[in-house]
C-alpha cells in the first residue's frame, strides 16, 4: 500500500512531509502557490487531494503514516489555508437569500427548485456497463465511510436536534448489524461490479470534483463553527437520495444485475424516505429553533450540497456525452478483472 500520486506542488510538498515524517518539508500556509492556476478550487485536483489527505488522517489514516500527524500544527496550518480558499469559493458561488419562512419550509423550497443535471435518470435509461462502473468508482470516495463525518455533529448539538440526528446515524450504520452498514453495502455493490472494494482504492484514479463531494463533508464536520452547515448538507443529503437512488437501482436491473448488487440502492430508497421528514424538521427545524443564529448556515450547508452534487454531474455527463471517461489518464484502464491494493495507483 502506497500514498496516492501527489497532482501538484502542495500535494506534493504534503506527501513528501508524510512520506519522511518530516513537518520542514511542508510550506508555510502563507506561502502556498496558487491552485490550479487560480481557477475553481472545486475541481482543483492539487487542492483537493491535499485536503482529502490532511481529512484521512481523522478517518483510518494514511499508509505507514504516523498517528501524531493527524493534528501536526504545520499541517493544520496548510489545511486550514486550503479550507478558506475552498469555502470563500463556496460562498462566492452559493446564494440562498434570506428568508422570514422556517428552516424546514426553505429546505423543501430548494430541494423542489433544484433543476440540478439528471445524471440518475441518464444512469436509468441510457448508461452502459462501464459508465455504471466509473460512476460506482467515483462514489466510493465518499460511500465506503458514508455516515461518519456526519457523526461528528452529534456531540455538538443537544436536545431534539442531536437525538434527530442519532436515530437517522443509527440506520447508517445498520441498526448495529455490520454487515448492513451502508458503507458495507456499498462494498456488495463494487464486488457486483467486478471492482475492487477496497478502501481509498480509487483514489488515483478520481478526479477533484470526486473528491470534493467527501472534502466538503469533512470540512463541515471538522469545525464546530460550521455545525449548521454539517446538519443542512445531510438534510439535503436526504431529501434528494430516495428518487435517484430508485433509478440507480432500475439502471442496474436494466444491465441484468441482481437484487444483491442492488441492495445498497434499495436500502436508501426506503431509508432516505423515512429520513428525509426527520432531517428537515426534526434535525434542522430542531436546530434552528434552539440556535436561530445557525438557520442561514443550515442553508448555506443544504445548498452546497447540492452544488457540489450538479457540480459533479456536469462533469461526468460531459465527459460521456464526448465519448470519454470521466476517470483520470490513471483511471481510464481500469481492468474490471483485477483488483488493485487500496491506496495503490490504478493503473
Amino acid at each position: 500500500m502506497t500514498l496516492p500520486a501527489p497532482r501538484g506542488p502542495i500535494s506534493a510538498a504534503i506527501i513528501a512531509a508524510l512520506g519522511h515524517d518530516d513537518p520542514s518539508r511542508l510550506p508555510a500556509p502563507d506561502a502556498l502557490p496558487p491552485t490550479d492556476g487560480g481557477r475553481d478550487p472545486l475541481g482543483d485536483d492539487d487542492l483537493q487531494l491535499s485536503l482529502w489527505l490532511c481529512y484521512e488522517l481523522h478517518y483510518r489514516g494514511l499508509p505507514e503514516v504516523a498517528d501524531h500527524w493527524e493534528w501536526q500544527p504545520e499541517l493544520i496550518g496548510v489545511r486550514r489555508e486550503l479550507e478558506e480558499r475552498l469555502l470563500a469559493t463556496l460562498r462566492r458561488q452559493i446564494n440562498v437569500p434570506p428568508h422570514s419562512a422556517p428552516v424546514p419550509a426553505r429546505l423543501w423550497s430548494l430541494v423542489d427548485n433544484d433543476r440540478g443535471p439528471q445524471l440518475s435518470r441518464y444512469l436509468q435509461r441510457e448508461a452502459n456497463l462501464e459508465q455504471y462502473r466509473e460512476f460506482a468508482i467515483h462514489r466510493s470516495i465518499y460511500q465506503l465511510k458514508e455516515a461518519d463525518p456526519h457523526t461528528w455533529a452529534i456531540p455538538r448539538l443537544f436536545g431534539r436536534a442531536k437525538a434527530a440526528l442519532v436515530e437517522i446515524q443509527v440506520d447508517e450504520y445498520g441498526d448495529g448489524r455490520a454487515d448492513r452498514m451502508h458503507s458495507e453495502l456499498y462494498r456488495g455493490l463494487l464486488r457486483g461490479l467486478d471492482l475492487d472494494d477496497g478502501y481509498a482504492a480509487y483514489i488515483d484514479a478520481v478526479p477533484g470534483i470526486s473528491m470534493a463531494i467527501s472534502n466538503v463533508i469533512s470540512l463541515f464536520g471538522l469545525r464546530r463553527e460550521l455545525r449548521g452547515a454539517l446538519v443542512g448538507h445531510l438534510a439535503a443529503y436526504e431529501m434528494t437520495s430516495s428518487a435517484p437512488c430508485r433509478r440507480y437501482g432500475k439502471g442496474l436491473r436494466r444491465l441484468g444485475f441482481a437484487d444483491d448488487v442492488c441492495a445498497f440502492y434499495d436500502v436508501h430508497v426506503t431509508a432516505d424516505a423515512l429520513h428525509e421528514q426527520l432531517a428537515a424538521h426534526d434535525l434542522c427545524g430542531a436546530l434552528a429553533e434552539d440556535e436561530p443564529a445557525l438557520s442561514e448556515q443550515i442553508m448555506f450547508g443544504a445548498a452546497t450540497s447540492l452544488h457540489v452534487d450538479n457540480r459533479f454531474a456536469e462533469y461526468v455527463l460531459a465527459c460521456w456525452s464526448s465519448n470519454r471517461s470521466s476517470l483520470r489518464e490513471a483511471g481510464r484502464a481500469v481492468d474490471p478483472n483485477r483488483r488493485p491494493d487500496s491506496f495503490s495507483t490504478v493503473a
